[in-house]
């Protein structure tokens, strides 16, 4: 976050004031709010395109540009056009983790069918401790979500001990992702800098997001990464950014739309995300 030192006229001080006495919030949120819709630049917002019910189902064509992402986001994780490896956003740029384990920076006209991004502008900044495994990084990751009931982006930084990854590989057209998942490609990294980008989406978000944690790894060389499986890591670098406003932008191709998205998948999306 950056710190303004500015001059207001005393009656938009008291008008100010007397804002962050009726919200209940902070001179820095409502200032923040103010500018963001002055500008018409979103904060705190998560974009989404398609739902994961749709990749579950078998539907991945190419629904959107990596040019268009960027318009609404610079940190965040999806994937690729037919299941092309897994997406990684960070920093403003769009790499590709393909099952061959090759990572590249992909092109504006590069299609995702499903990604999910947001203006990284962090509220939390600190060191962690050691985490031994993905359950412990979730531990220490759960120290600085506040509620169950909001998004939230996740960055951490830093040298990883041991990582495991996974990614998924071109399935024929129309499998399902339970079935292209049984044959994605895994990789094992020891003592290596890198980043984890990951999101935490409420319960109730399974009808049409990962809930959960979702992290995808870059190693800082951007020779390695995937969607992460496992982890061990030193102190680590990490910086959260709570997300209130969620926008979920849905495909128009005959695919999406003719797709019977009705099914509860989460169990399907469940096994997929896990090793195989």
């Amino acid at each position: 976050m950056t710190n303004l030192d500015m001059a207001i006229p005393a009656s938009l001080k008291a008008a100010l004031e007397a804002e962050v006495t009726r919200t209940k919030g902070t001179t820095s949120s409502v200032v923040t709010a103010a500018l963001s819709q002055y500008l018409a630049m979103p904060v705190h917002t998560l974009f989404q395109v398609s739902i994961s019910g749709a990749l579950v189902a078998g539907v991945y064509d190419g629904e959107v540009s990596v040019k268009s992402i960027l318009e609404h986001g610079d940190f965040g994780l999806g994937t690729f056009a037919n299941l092309d490896g897994e997406m990684v956003v960070l920093d403003g740029r769009v790499y590709q983790v393909q099952g061959t384990g090759r990572v590249s920076e992909a092109g504006p006209d590069a299609g995702a069918p499903f990604a999910v991004v947001t203006r990284f502008s962090p509220q939390t900044d600190v060191e962690t401790v050691s985490v031994a495994s993905f359950k412990d990084l979730e531990a220490r990751c759960d120290k600085y979500r506040n509620s169950g009931n909001i998004f939230y982006a996740i960055r951490l930084d830093g040298h990883f001990t041991r990582v495991r990854t996974r990614a998924v590989n071109p399935p024929q057209h129309g499998t399902r992702l339970v079935d292209a998942a049984k044959a994605q490609s895994e990789f094992s990294f020891s003592d290596i800098d890198g980043t984890l980008v990951g999101l935490w989406s409420p319960g109730f978000s399974s009808a049409f997001s990962i809930s959960g944690y979702h992290f995808h790894f870059l190693s800082k060389d951007r020779q390695h990464g995937g969607h992460l499986l496992d982890v061990e890591a030193g102190p680590l670098r990490l910086k959260v950014e709570a997300l209130t406003d969620f926008h979920l932008a849905l495909p128009e191709s005959e695919a999406f739309l003719k797709a019977d998205l009705s099914k509860n998948t989460a169990e399907e999306l469940a096994y997929a995300e896990q090793a195989h």
